[in-house]
């Protein structure tokens, strides 16, 4: 059982870009319409739920089931990627022009919605179900926005297939160091904070990871060239590992205790 779990990713994977070969290439052989808005979403959807699945699949204990982080990817990200549009949209037309760190705290923000209702909802709260629930939220929201993303692609390529595949191969690569990765660490800190009862340190430690978020997202849109890339997502993908080793230990050390 914990075999099949851990290696459940590499079968979301695999399967997942089998179909979307299988679609592209009926695609390109019919010209069928039709067919690519089924694309677009595998496109968009195949890494961010292999990723889940990965973190699913390590050694931390949790409690939230499966059905769960598929509903908070689906909810959390129609919630963020709507609630983020119409407050940018709002900002831009109030200030005329958007600042780089509006969009990070205003996205940062939208995708915290769902994990901060079911912070209240599901008990009990552990900061390993925060962490998985936050990169839900974070694979739901990367999900919407890669095909919002390849349409406008799309529509201004004049229907260039190989285009769309550009958007949906670098933002799928790179969806689990960016959105996925910042909402499970303010997640995971958020949980943390209900579990010490809103203890006054372990709520200044969630904004502070919340700030880094910020401050990582504004990074990533403002650099926007490859090494930056690389260099952020190195540290993105570093910090969700080091906190999903410790959730791991910690949980192990209670189950031993």
């Amino acid at each position: 059982m914990r075999f099949a779990r851990r290696w459940s990713w590499v079968a979301v994977l695999v399967i997942g870009l089998a179909l979307f070969y299988a679609v592209r290439r009926a695609t390109l052989d019919t010209g069928n319409p039709n067919l690519i808005p089924s694309l677009i979403l595998l496109g968009a959807a195949v890494v961010p739920m292999a990723f889940v699945a990965f973190l699913a699949g390590r050694r931390i204990e949790y409690g939230v089931s499966g059905g769960t982080l598929a509903l908070t990817a689906l909810v959390g990200g129609v919630i963020g990627v709507v609630t983020a549009g119409v407050l940018e949209y709002d900002t831009l037309h109030g200030l005329e022009v958007l600042p780089m760190v509006a969009v990070g705290l205003i996205e940062e923000s939208a995708k915290l919605i769902a994990p901060l209702v079911l912070v209240f909802v599901l008990k009990p709260r552990k900061p390993a179900d925060g962490l998985l629930i936050g990169v839900a939220s974070g694979a739901g929201f990367a999900t919407l926005e890669t095909m919002g993303y390849a349409f406008v692609t799309l529509i201004q390529s004049k229907g260039d297939i190989g285009a769309v595949d550009d958007v949906l191969f670098l933002r799928g690569v790179l969806s689990p160091a960016a959105h996925m990765a910042w909402t499970g660490l303010t997640a995971a800190a958020l949980w943390y904070a209900a579990d010490r009862r809103w203890h006054t340190s372990a709520v200044a430690r969630f904004v502070g990871i919340f700030v880094v978020a910020v401050a990582l997202h504004t990074a990533w849109d403002s650099l926007g060239n490859t090494v930056a890339y690389a260099i952020l997502a190195a540290v993105s993908l570093g910090l969700l590992g080091v906190t999903t080793h410790r959730l791991a230990a910690r949980g192990y050390a209670l189950a031993h205790a």
